[in-house]
């Protein structure tokens, strides 16, 4: 797609921001008592070896125990927040003690307004029930990609569509990119490691298949309400492979997606193969990839997915992450959670990061050690990133409020689209005048030659 015209839809943000500073303001107790979330974890030491322990599994503690204890209510203050609201979604906004300085603050808000939909259109007809189980019984231990499956168990996007949704909350890499700009290195990584976290949230209760691509397929989106130009092509049908683009404020992103896929009677277990590297334009690079994905009870009980593995944030300067997702058991009353440190170049620990991937991540600075209450000595904790409110009118395929906008066509879109249709069905045509042509004079060429040789 190309640029949006914003005639009709830019407002003035500078209003818009100010009333919802107001309004934060006496809002943010409230929104804190609310939202502190539940998660386990503990400190891990990380002595420079990447080999998993058996430890490892016993290293979460309870967030809703540490973000409600008594210090921290004594110490309200060190919670400092302010949230930026549209009606698209609720940006959670974080500073610390020493730093309120309104650049940073409103990072990723200060974009022009574009009104975009908050419900999908309604279905033409009622839509009938299959059983999953039914049509996979027969192909236990097979790759999932070579199954036909009824289009009932796919939701109204393509796999191109869903790499995009992972940069829905990407206001976190407009903050990191400011951190950075300021000479704060920590800042920058936290909030990339947020970044890569919130990447999950849209997971959540999202159990139908996307589309798959035709290859050579793409699709590009041109939100100026993020400030982003995105792309994606898928440029392999066997492994299928998506590879895709972002051009945002000061940085770019960029990685290819090669899902690998099992069937396990009760369960489909989703391996992703690939690097997604963030590069800021002061030249600071960061690499990462994916976490295996699983989802549960085919045939009895509710479906549901998780996310688990170690997932390893490496950067070219001075600090790298290493972030933990806590496999769910299935007596486990908190799920979700994740439990990750920064460390600089000599392996010390500089922050813990804990939370849960479809809630929130908060971090302190330094080394968290202990367990469940024994964090309540601690007395700062920050958010960083938290889960935007789920859309006013749900699906059946609980896609978030920035997924239902992945297949709009805004009204300033529908020219361009409709200009760019005649222009490539103009030049469709001129190229068959050409091949044609071409198939002509080729002939002629062919038919000359045999008359020569007659001759």
């Amino acid at each position: 797609t190309e640029k949006v015209d914003l005639e009709n839809t830019v407002v003035d943000e500078s209003q818009r921001q100010l009333i919802d500073q107001d309004a934060s303001s006496t809002l943010r107790q409230d929104k804190f008592s609310e939202g502190t979330t539940e998660s386990d974890d503990d400190n891990e030491r990380v002595d420079g070896v990447e080999d998993e322990t058996d430890e490892d599994e016993n290293t979460f503690f309870d967030t809703r125990d540490f973000l409600s204890s008594s210090s921290l209510r004594s110490n309200g203050s060190d919670f400092r927040s302010s949230s930026f609201s549209s009606d698209e979604e609720s940006l959670q906004i974080v500073e610390s003690e020493n730093d309120i300085d309104a650049s940073i603050r409103f990072v990723g808000t200060n974009y022009p307004y574009i009104k975009r939909r908050k419900k999908l259109p309604d279905p033409v007809e009622k839509e009938k029930g299959v059983s999953l189980w039914a049509m996979i019984k027969d192909n236990i231990g097979k790759d999932l990609t070579k199954i036909c499956l009824p289009v009932y168990f796919n939701e109204p996007l393509s796999s191109l569509q869903k790499c995009f949704e992972e940069l829905e909350y990407s206001y976190l890499i407009d903050r990191a990119y400011e951190w950075g700009k300021r000479g704060n290195t920590l800042m920058r990584i936290l909030n990339v490691a947020a970044f890569a976290v919130s990447g999950y949230a849209s997971t959540e209760g999202r159990i139908c298949k996307p589309f798959n691509p035709l290859l050579g397929e793409t699709y590009e989106a041109d939100y100026p309400d993020k400030g982003l130009q995105f792309f994606s092509e898928k440029v392999s049908h066997h492994p299928m492979i998506v590879a895709c683009h972002c051009q945002g404020t000061g940085w770019k992103f960029w990685g290819d997606s090669n899902l690998k896929s099992k069937f396990w009677g009760r369960s489909i277990q989703l391996d992703p193969v690939g690097v997604l590297t963030l590069e800021f334009d002061d030249g600071e690079v960061f690499q990462w990839s994916k976490v295996t994905s699983s989802i549960y009870n085919l045939i009895l009980g509710k479906l549901y997915c998780d996310h688990y593995g170690t997932m390893r944030i490496e950067g070219n300067r001075e600090y790298s992450c290493k972030l933990k997702f806590k496999e769910q058991s299935i007596i486990d009353r908190n799920p979700h959670q994740v439990h990750g440190i920064v460390q600089d170049r000599n392996g010390k620990t500089v922050a813990t990061l804990f939370g849960k991937w479809d809630e929130s991540i908060h971090y302190v600075i330094g080394e968290c050690s202990g367990k469940g209450k024994e964090l309540e000595s601690l007395s700062e904790a920050c958010l960083l990133w938290k889960r935007s409110k789920p859309p006013k009118y749900p699906t059946r395929y609980n896609f978030t409020r920035f997924a239902i906008t992945l297949n709009e066509v805004t009204p300033g879109l529908k020219v361009i689209i409709l200009t760019a249709s005649l222009h490539f069905s103009y030049m469709h045509t001129l190229s068959l005048t050409y091949l044609h042509g071409t198939f002509i004079l080729f002939a002629c060429m062919f038919c000359m030659a045999h008359v020569l040789e007659l001759v």
